[in-house]
């Protein structure tokens, strides 16, 4: 049976893509092609031949860009079309290529004439700058080629073959179309933000020819916009069926959890597909500690078996997707430089349904307490018309021989059957808040002067800082009541 629509009624879907547009901050353009890529080296191909074919222009804009051999060969593609008189304009964050790639890495292409930026480094006058990150990975080619992602450029997402590492998993899009034109003013936006605009074309900033039949919205947030949280929200609130969502890093703030148990307890089919092997503990940490009362509302909470999963997508009632940059955490809603695109087609959402069911055979379901009783040993996890019994109460031991028991029967349970028991509590976070508290209370006793130190030094950075900026503004507003003087 097809997936309901995400509004019927000609008047509701009216109010729908007002409401959309409005909490987007984007609005709905049509007349794109949209094609969906997935894993790392898909991307690279068709990113190099994009770069290789490049007539006018090339504006990269990327989280990570590594020294090593996949980030050498983007950069000698990039060189070689500076060589050609092609504008380059680059764009990375400070901290997302520490420790990945120095300012000699890009020497050689801005001596070819290429354009370099790094977003965001360490200056006085900014305390608290280096929490906005610039996490966006987009590619705009001559204004016609447009690439939005998750995936970064480094051998990392490529995996390892000689240790039998499969590539990481990851999605992004690549579109044609009156949208490219978003995503390049996105990208101008940004540059002109670190320092002068961008030259003059030598083609204008125009909308570009349509080139199929997709609607869709490009959405570049920025720190505190909450674009997409608000998108986020309105998707689980207008989910009549379906709503499936992968992450990399899920850490639900408590409004976006209640949207999604809200739904769930509608009926809506609520799914996260997250990592089970995590480049970031810590967040793979937070994130299970989180699955309990999603769990105790109906949502199927599956893990990745594979080396990483790194993709941010959603589709919901097979009608709507999202595919980009935006983490489902505090930090992509209201903190980074992000950019997405949310499609409204019913063929490119049944690509990414198809994709997400493919994926799940390489996942392990999370449940509260296992099934009594099970007709096969072994069993794919696929989509159904009917929705698994909601579990109202979960069962264990708290003693440490049944924990340990129960780990090692909810191994073996997950290699047959595809499916991990959640344990009664998350106690890893908890140990070690504990210990670390304990740590520093020992520490303070002790040796109190290696408490006040730190604290002393930081309080003096602040103040360093805030003087430095109040001194800046001081100036500004000198030269602001200069210059009405003058007039």
């Amino acid at each position: 049976m097809p997936a309901k629509p995400l509004i019927a009624s000609p008047i509701h879907r009216l109010l729908a893509q007002q409401a959309l547009s409005r909490a987007a901050g984007a609005p709905l353009i049509s007349g794109n092609a949209v094609e969906l890529l997935i894993d790392a080296p898909v991307h690279y191909a068709i990113w190099l031949k994009a770069i290789r074919g490049a007539q006018h222009r090339v504006l990269l804009e990327n989280y990570i860009i590594c020294d090593d051999e996949v980030g050498r060969e983007f950069r000698d593609a990039l060189i070689e079309r500076a060589q050609a008189g092609v504008l380059v304009a680059v764009i990375t964050d400070w901290v997302g290529c520490l420790g990945q790639s120095r300012s000699a890495f890009w020497q050689p292409l801005r001596a070819a004439g290429g354009n370099v930026r790094v977003f965001n480094p360490p200056q006085l006058g900014e305390p608290f700058g280096w929490i906005s990150r610039d996490h966006r990975k987009l590619l705009v080619i001559d204004g016609v080629h447009g690439f939005l992602s998750g995936v970064c450029i480094s051998a990392k997402w490529l995996g390892n073959a000689s240790r039998n590492v499969p590539p990481w998993r990851d999605t992004g899009v690549a579109i044609r179309g009156p949208a490219v034109t978003e995503i390049e003013a996105a990208f101008a936006q940004s540059w002109s933000g670190m320092g002068a605009a961008l030259p003059e074309f030598s083609e204008p900033l125009e909308p570009a020819e349509p080139a199929g039949s997709t609607d869709v919205r490009v959405i570049a947030t920025q720190p505190a916009s909450a674009s997409m949280y608000r998108l986020d929200q309105l998707i689980a609130a207008m989910a009549s069926k379906t709503l499936w969502l992968t992450d990399a890093y899920f850490v639900g703030v408590s409004p976006y959890v209640q949207a999604l148990i809200s739904a769930a307890r509608d009926g809506v089919d609520v799914r996260l597909l997250v990592p089970g092997s995590s480049d970031i503990p810590a967040v793979a940490g937070m994130s299970r500690a989180g699955y309990r009362p999603l769990l105790k509302a109906g949502i199927r909470v599956f893990e990745w078996n594979g080396s990483m999963l790194h993709a941010k997508t959603a589709v919901a009632d097979g009608q709507w997707a999202r595919v980009g940059s935006s983490n489902l955490n505090i930090a992509s809603w209201l903190g980074n430089h992000e950019i997405d695109v949310a499609v409204e087609d019913e063929g490119f959402a049944g690509q990414l349904t198809a994709q997400y069911e493919r994926d799940l055979e390489n996942a392990t379901e999370i449940v509260l307490v296992p099934r009594k009783r099970r007709h096969r040993t072994t069993e794919k996890v696929r989509s159904s018309e009917t929705r698994p019994p909601r579990v109202r109460h979960a069962g264990g031991s708290s003693s440490r021989a049944a924990v340990g028991a129960l780990r090692i029967a909810n191994s073996m349970s997950a290699v047959l059957t595809n499916r991990r028991v959640l344990g009664d509590v998350s106690i890893g976070p908890m140990l070690i808040g504990t210990l670390a508290l304990v740590a520093l209370t020992i520490v303070a006793i002790l040796w109190p002067a290696s408490v006040a130190w730190p604290f002393a030094l930081f309080a003096a950075w602040f103040a360093l800082n805030l003087a430095i900026r109040s001194w800046r503004l001081r100036k500004r507003q000198l030269r602001n009541a200069q210059a009405t003087d003058d007039d």
